[in-house]
């Protein structure tokens, strides 16, 4: 049993005995991905004995967490780095150190400190334990006798957290944006009872997880667990997949041409021992199951960023997902570059399947969903093991990319619009009610008309619930940004190809959405609308967070009012393009 100092017993403790707590403001941008290194390095401060604040002007330490990905991401990078530095010059400003981390220093970590030199630090991404260094802390040992760090009731919400934040021109704007930006630090603890009908809802005192013992051990050996979650654990007999060996060898990770990039490529995975302050809504979180990517697309760097596909350990996720189920959370989404190669490098043959069988018997789990699948990946076992348990979202988030074979085949991904016709109607087959989400590149270079009708052709027979479109980024270091200039398509081009299947995808949704009306379903209500305060928001278990429509709450039927970070019965009432409005059941 875990007992709980008074908060006025642990700030007279503090007071007296702690030395001074360097403030730190953290603004993370990116990915899911991205968001659990923010998490991890903000675990590793507070844990050393940092102070998060979300409020710049009182931060002494300032912590940009970068995306790299295409052009507009490192251009936000950019700019965010430049608002810091404005808040590290202004006069009153109490900044001493500023530190840029992630994707933007595997690329560019020579030339971020020569270009801006108020920048004092910087962090790759396979180094996130460095940030400590970074900041001047020292590393603390694990407590012996608790697993959690208690903090305070009223403990201000403690980071800068942002996924989209513009150029300011004044400190003025640059307070105000950061002042709208939502609150880092969601601590969550075990769940307390609603009295009014004794509804699980999540915690207003929260707990951070922290280093603790748990018995179990971390390197290169197997994790023993000490449920019976799992039939089998194998060995781990290699430390890599087959396809990222040849890759490697192929060049595919090289990083020669990159000024001031390291020759190692990042290896690091946090584990279930690892600090981490968890920053998204009170009864959900990520946990990143697996780092690095051995795919050899044509368009993205993200190998280079991230390194080779490595696995986390089963039972380290396993233990990390029942801390989390014990401090309230009700919403775990897998997240890693693709889930479905989880386990290869550890000897499983269907790792991600296993995975889910595994956690969905955890008790207080209620919702458990997967980011990203790749499509020649999506096993029937997988689609079996969605359709087998409840609480496993019906939800497949598979980036197909394009559906001409020609530009797949520049792209190296392989496939075809019939092969994905296929596994569309395979998953829907398999896991009634399931809905896809998938992600297209429009203009990618050689894309001819005939090319582009194709797939919008696919998309009209698709028909696809969830859908995004990207116009091509040439990024230096890819295999695209080598291809002749001539079979670069206009920009002019792809902006047009890009709002007709949007506007094509628009018509699917609007008609997909209609046939909602009538439902019931189970809603996680996550707060007031930022739209308009008559208006709610919450999630069903068919939307991520954060990328798909909403569901608006007009009607709290007989409640006064809703708990934010609660599961309600609700039914929906009418539709919109790609958003829903409900009216709450019970």
């Amino acid at each position: 049993m875990v007992e709980v100092t008074p908060p006025s017993t642990i700030e007279e403790i503090a007071e007296t005995t702690a030395p001074t707590r360097p403030k730190i403001g953290f603004v993370s941008l990116g990915c899911p991905k991205n968001l659990v290194d923010s998490e991890v390095m903000m675990g590793l401060l507070h844990h050393a004995g940092g102070e998060l604040t979300p409020n710049a002007e009182d931060a002494e330490i300032l912590v940009v967490n970068t995306c790299s990905f295409i052009d507009s991401a490192k251009q936000e990078s950019v700019n965010t780095i430049l608002e810091m530095v404005q808040h590290k010059q202004a006069n009153g400003g109490k900044a001493q150190r500023l530190i840029v981390a992630g994707c933007l220093v595997e690329r560019y970590r020579d030339e971020i400190q020569k270009n801006i030199p108020e920048v004092d630090a910087v962090v790759g991404t396979g180094e996130l334990e460095a940030i400590l260094t970074a900041a001047g802390l020292t590393p603390q040992p694990a407590p012996q006798n608790s697993p959690f760090t208690i903090l305070p009731q009223g403990t201000p919400q403690a980071t800068i957290h942002t996924h989209a934040i513009g150029k300011a021109q004044t400190d003025a704007e640059v307070a105000h944006l950061i002042d709208r930006a939502p609150s880092a630090v969601s601590q969550h603890s075990r769940p307390l009872a609603d009295p009014e009908n004794d509804r699980e809802i999540a915690p207003q005192l929260r707990i951070v997880q922290s280093l603790a013992e748990t018995g179990t051990t971390h390197g290169d050996e197997p994790l023993a667990h000490t449920g019976d979650h799992i039939a089998h654990i194998p060995n781990a007999g290699t430390k890599s997949r087959a396809e990222g060996d040849l890759r490697q060898q192929q060049g595919r990770f090289s990083r020669a041409a990159w000024d001031g990039a390291t020759a190692a490529l990042p290896e690091y995975l946090y584990t279930d021992a690892t600090p981490r302050i968890l920053t998204t809504p009170r009864a959900s979180a990520y946990i990143k199951i697996a780092e690095g990517c051995d795919h050899p697309c044509s368009f993205c760097i993200i190998p280079q960023l991230r390194g080779k596909f490595r696995s986390r350990r089963m039972s380290s996720i396993i233990a990390e997902a029942e801390n989390l189920i014990a401090q309230g959370v009700r919403e775990i989404t897998l997240i890693g570059q693709d889930t479905t190669c989880y386990g290869e490098d550890l000897g499983f043959t269907d790792g991600l399947a296993t995975l889910l069988d595994a956690l969905a018997v955890l008790p207080g789990l209620r919702w458990l969903r997967f980011l990203y699948t790749y499509p020649n990946k999506v096993t029937t076992n997988l689609l079996e093991t969605m359709a087998r348990h409840d609480n496993i979202a019906k939800y497949l988030d598979v980036p197909l990319q394009h559906a001409s074979a020609s530009v797949l085949k520049t792209m190296k991904r392989g496939g075809n619009a019939k092969i994905f016709l296929d596994l569309i109607e395979k998953a829907r087959r398999i896991v009634p009610g399931i809905v896809i989400r998938t992600s297209f590149i429009v203009g990618f270079p050689g894309e001819t008309e005939a090319d582009y009708k194709e797939l919008e052709a696919f998309i009209t027979a698709a028909k696809i619930d969830w859908l995004g479109v990207f116009t091509y980024s040439d990024e230096e270091g890819a295999k695209a940004f080598e291809l002749a200039d001539e079979l670069k398509v206009p920009n002019r081009t792809i902006q047009a190809r890009r709002r007709k299947l949007m506007k094509l995808q628009q018509k699917i949704s609007t008609k997909a959405k209609a046939a909602w009306v009538g439902r019931e379903i189970d809603l996680l209500v996550e707060g007031e609308s930022e739209e308009t305060e008559l208006l709610w928001e919450g999630r069903t278990s068919l939307h991520a967070p954060e990328i798909d429509g909403k569901v608006f709450i007009n009607d709290f039927g007989p409640h006064e009012t809703l708990v934010l970070g609660t599961f309600y019965r609700a039914e929906i009432t009418e539709s919109h393009d790609y958003d829903v409005v409900a009216r709450i059941l019970e």
